[in-house]
């Protein structure tokens, strides 16, 4: 619960454009490793330690790119053709391939293809939000198509119940970052008027 609450605030975070959404993802992801660990589910440790190593790269990466937008904030767009490219076919074949090995080692996860979904999903969602990719909210309601069914279905209310919520925050932040695209899109657009004729 505390792990997944954490995930929540990181996600809000993140909606904000504020920097500390990686080192709550980091924060989650080392409270869930503790969680499965103790559960002795090395599937679940071996799949939250992916999710730290990438908010370590998000938060480089932000950190690098704090000032890229006029007013201090990160810069958001939205994703080239080329990059949407390598994003969907990355997850498909990452998906593929994770399935594969859930289903070869079936102490790795009681659900393979939904749970491989679910996961690679979630790592190309933190990798499209790490590059200040609108792309990234749309990868989390795909994550949540399958996501909160499957919760439910599998008597995980509370897990539910945090994926319904996430569902709520991702329409926000969706609208946040397409709105603020926009508004970058359009000041980078204008012409430069200084030193014109009057």
């Amino acid at each position: 619960m505390v792990g997944n609450t954490v995930g929540l605030i990181a996600l809000a975070l993140g909606w904000r454009r504020s920097i500390w959404t990686w080192p709550a993802q980091f924060l989650s992801g080392v409270i869930l490793v503790a969680a499965y660990a103790s559960a002795q589910l090395s599937g679940g440790v071996g799949k939250q330690l992916l999710v730290i190593g990438v908010a370590l790269w998000g938060w480089r990466l932000w950190t690098n790119g704090k000032q890229q937008a006029q007013d201090g904030s990160i810069a958001v767009r939205f994703a080239t053709w080329k990059e949407r490219g390598v994003l969907l076919g990355g997850t498909a074949v990452g998906t593929l391939a994770v399935g594969a090995l859930f289903s070869a080692v079936p102490d790795l996860s009681w659900n393979p293809w939904p749970d491989a979904y679910i996961f690679v999903g979630t790592l190309a969602a933190m990798v499209a939000q790490a590059r200040g990719l609108v792309e990234f909210w749309f990868a989390w309601l795909l994550v949540d198509v399958v996501g909160v069914p499957l919760a439910f279905s599998s008597g995980l209310a509370f897990s539910g119940l945090v994926y319904v919520i996430y569902l709520a925050l991702v329409l926000w932040g969706l609208r946040d970052w397409w709105l603020r695209s926009r508004t970058v899109f359009s000041q980078a657009s204008q012409p430069d008027m200084e030193g014109a004729p009057a």
